[in-house]
């Protein structure tokens, strides 16, 4: 088979880890006999310093007009001055947006050879945990009008969020069906006791249970939930929740993983095409070191090949080499303790590579 990769490698370290997917991908498809064709488009500051802009048309159509998309990160202190509409993330929000892909998909799972790096204590992860964060991607407070005015107290800012009853209803199905294939167990996440946004979302997501009757659903408040994760994310399956809610909660489940640079993402649509990238950002200040980790990207190319291509065996494949790679010591700067070698990016994109 033939699959056609649009390849956005944005800023930072962005390109360095997702040279390292790229090759595991060429390792997978001379494997099994499929053939992988990537072409690159720029997105992020980088294309704000070529073009002007931090989404070029370009960069859009060729997406669209890829099987699916990988990644980098975009954005970096260079930026930072600019005005929000042509900041470097707006590329990220702009390319979810003109794909349709409404559903983010952020697991988080502590490998038992990384156990030593979880900041939590040993007994609140004895028993590890493996969750899996759905996020709804497309609507919410990050889409919702937005401005400045003058205000009680004078010159003021306003962002709004808002959420309709239908992109309640598809993101609570694809939480619920991915119960379905785990441990049948969903934790919606809002404020429903000040939000009225939260209070339609709860009743829209027990709604869509009773099509569910295998999977239990109950509700967290968004505060309560940050505590739980640190105190025992072994109770955790499937959570659901809002953009800005899963945002943030899914950073604090990849900190307590051992590092943010492990943990991959896929943002899907009602079709196959998808953006898959890791969590982190974009490292300016280590990108070129050689000290960027690219599990989490290599991870996220994997996520590609089940989601977007139905090769569940090949995933399988990499997060399989990943793991034998990580039990038998290697490891990058941001998970190397005391007395490890810390390999470089390449260096573990080879170990990898070996163990497929």
């Amino acid at each position: 088979m033939e699959y056609n990769i649009a390849l956005v490698k944005g800023d930072g370290i962005g390109p360095e880890v997702v040279d390292g997917a790229v090759a595991v991908l060429e390792e997978v498809g001379e494997k099994y006999g499929h053939t992988f064709r990537f072409k690159s488009y720029l997105a992020g500051g980088c294309a704000i310093d070529a073009t002007g802009v931090p989404l070029p048309p370009e960069t859009v159509e060729g997406c669209l007009a890829s099987d699916s998309v990988l990644l980098g990160a975009v954005g970096g202190p260079k930026w930072d001055t600019l005005s929000g509409d042509v900041r470097p993330e707006r590329a990220l929000l702009g390319l979810r947006s003109k794909l349709g892909l409404y559903t983010n998909l952020r697991p988080a799972k502590l490998y038992p050879a990384l156990a030593g790096k979880c900041p939590l204590r040993a007994e609140t992860v004895a028993d590890g945990f493996d969750l899996l964060m759905v996020r709804e991607l497309t609507g919410g407070i990050y889409f919702g009008d937005r401005g400045r005015r003058d205000g009680k107290y004078g010159p003021e800012a306003y962002d709004t969020e808002a959420y309709s009853v239908m992109e309640i209803e598809r993101i609570a199905h694809v939480a619920f069906a991915a119960a379905q294939k785990r441990r049948g167990k969903v934790i919606s996440v809002d404020k429903a006791n000040v939000l009225e946004t939260s209070r339609l979302w709860r009743e829209t997501v027990h709604r869509v249970a009773e099509q569910y009757p295998d999977v239990t659903v109950r509700d967290m408040l968004v505060d309560n939930a940050a505590m739980q994760l640190v105190r025992w994310p072994g109770q955790f399956d499937v959570i659901v929740t809002t953009n800005m809610f899963g945002d943030i909660l899914s950073d604090e489940a990849s900190q307590i993983t051992g590092s943010i640079g492990l943990l991959p993402s896929a943002s899907l649509g009602d079709g196959t095409r998808g953006l898959y990238e890791p969590i982190h950002g974009s490292a300016p200040d280590i990108a070129g070191t050689g000290r960027a980790d690219p599990i989490a990207t290599i991870l996220s190319g994997a996520m590609m090949l089940r989601y977007s291509f139905g090769l569940g065996t090949e995933a399988d494949c990499v997060e399989k080499a990943v793991d034998k790679a990580l039990n038998d010591g290697c490891r990058t700067a941001d998970i190397a303790g005391p007395g490890d070698e810390a390999l470089s990016c390449g260096q573990m994109v080879r170990a990898i590579l070996d163990r497929i």
